[in-house]
């Protein structure tokens, strides 16, 4: 379970406070306002961004004062942060070693994180070499391969068309079913949270407010909401 105990994150005048539960292997979509805090929000998670004050823990392990790759955390960004001198396969093995030192067991381990998401036959193309979409495919399978139970995505397919998009997010949903992990997913489109999400996570006016189902949410949204989508 994640929790978020009492946090409060500032920076400058930004004021973000959060006071709630996520129970382990919900989806929860994160939406509200350009300038809110939703990306914030998933750093400090990370340990990307320190809180002011508060708590963040993980199956009641308190994360505070951990670097980011020592928590139960995988994140993906927006740009995917593929190295463009890298092939796709050496790419997607930092998510298991950053030093590239694998053995035969790694070497299969990304490869079949590779054909998991379409990719198989492509591992020595460089990222130039591939489609939006593949690229796609290639940052989340490196994701995968850290084999964490906190899943964090900050909008990695809003560059992606409708119809890709949707592939990918109903990648994420059955890669997230298969493994149980938790996810929390940075989007601004509301049509993003109904294909894939459970909860609803609005920050909206200095708060994150604790998750509610997403469906009933989205079809009665309350007057914060109701402002965002208009």
């Amino acid at each position: 379970m994640l929790e978020l105990t009492d946090v409060l994150i500032e920076q400058g005048d930004f004021r973000l406070s959060a006071n709630w539960r996520l129970p382990a292997g919900r989806r929860a979509a994160v939406i509200g306002p350009s300038g809110a805090g939703k990306s914030t929000l998933l750093s400090a998670i990370a340990g990307f961004f320190p809180q002011a004050s508060g708590q963040v823990l993980w199956d009641g392990r308190p994360l505070d004062g951990l670097r980011p790759g020592k928590r139960p955390v995988a994140m993906l960004f927006q740009d995917g942060n593929l190295l463009p001198h890298l092939d796709i396969f050496r790419n997607v093995a930092l998510g298991i070693s950053p030093a590239l030192r694998l053995g035969a067991e790694d070497r299969a381990r990304v490869e079949a994180a590779l054909a998991r998401v379409g990719l198989g036959g492509l591992d020595r193309r460089r990222p130039a070499e591939l489609s939006g979409g593949q690229q796609s495919r290639a940052a989340l399978a490196r994701v995968l391969l850290q084999d964490r139970p906190l899943l964090l995505l900050d909008e990695p397919f809003a560059a992606l068309g409708p119809a890709l998009r949707f592939e990918m997010l109903d990648l994420v949903q059955a890669l997230t079913e298969e493994t149980g992990a938790t996810l929390l997913m940075v989007s601004h489109d509301p049509a993003d949270a109904r294909r894939i999400a459970q909860d609803l996570v609005l920050v909206d006016a200095g708060t994150a407010h604790a998750p509610q189902p997403a469906r009933a949410m989205l079809d009665n949204p309350p007057e914060a909401l109701r402002r965002y989508l208009g």
